[in-house]
């Protein structure tokens, strides 16, 4: 299992929000950078980075921010928020981001993001498949469309989508446990996805239930943040899940 830390940003500052509500931001850092080279110094080699401001606003704002990480750790990035036009996307990948997250355009205007995966190629887009009751959420989760998650999951994979990152909005920073059966579920219609479990995680056990699920990889920020889960202990399970995967090979 792929253990991947999450920075959000509002204002150029790491915040978490419950629930996708803004209301309920809370900073943790200021410096976003010095978050990211700490999870680096731990022994991850992955990022979830998340632009609220520009998922709110429809347009990327904190690029900096990107780039400042990208050009001073070795983490290797995947950035979401805002990304709805080519300059968009051109902007965010030569900032540095290993792969991007869309989510609202794919709902909004599939035949760009179909573009994008015949010019980028599948492997460089993670499909961002945030639900509410089972129905895609855009916009920043200020919106909740019709879209069925399975179907939304589907139509993406007949196209080569692989990596898909699942948030259940209800369970995001409640710490109350991740969606397990809605995870179960996907999996169980698309074995071969790249699906990363994201919202509710409350501590390690958590991640050891989710890897004996056999889900692929896990996004963990708030646990994180509130130190519900040892950042040691966390990079250690993921060293281990390494490890035991290579065995495997």
């Amino acid at each position: 299992m792929t253990i991947i830390p999450a920075i959000d940003l509002i204002d150029g500052a790491c915040v978490r929000l419950t629930r996708g509500n803004y209301d309920t931001r809370k900073v943790y850092n200021s410096d976003p950078l010095m978050v990211a080279k700490e999870f680096e110094a731990k022994g991850f080699d992955r990022l979830h980075l998340v632009d609220l401001d520009g998922a709110k606003a429809g347009k990327v704002i904190n690029l900096a921010v990107l780039e400042s990480i990208c050009q001073n750790t070795s983490l290797k990035v995947d950035f979401g928020g805002g990304i709805k036009t080519d300059e968009d996307m051109e902007k965010v990948l030569n900032a540095g981001a290993s792969q991007v997250t869309i989510g609202s355009l794919a709902v909004k205007q599939p035949e760009k993001v179909k573009e994008w995966i015949a010019k980028y190629g599948a492997e460089r887009i993670i499909l961002g498949a945030d639900a509410r009751d089972r129905k895609i959420a855009v916009s920043g989760w200020l919106e909740t469309s019709e879209l069925d998650l399975m179907d939304f999951i589907g139509d993406y994979y007949a196209l080569g989508i692989r990596h898909v990152l699942c948030t259940d909005i209800s369970r995001d920073g409640m710490l109350q446990g991740p969606a397990f059966d809605l995870y179960n579920e996907i999996m169980s219609r698309f074995p071969d996805l790249q699906l990363i479990a994201s919202g509710g995680v409350s501590g390690i056990e958590d991640v050891d239930r989710l890897k004996a699920n056999g889900i692929p990889s896990v996004v963990i920020g708030k646990a994180i943040y509130e130190g519900r889960i040892d950042l040691d202990e966390l990079a250690a399970f993921g060293t281990r899940s390494k490890e035991q995967g290579d065995a495997l090979s």
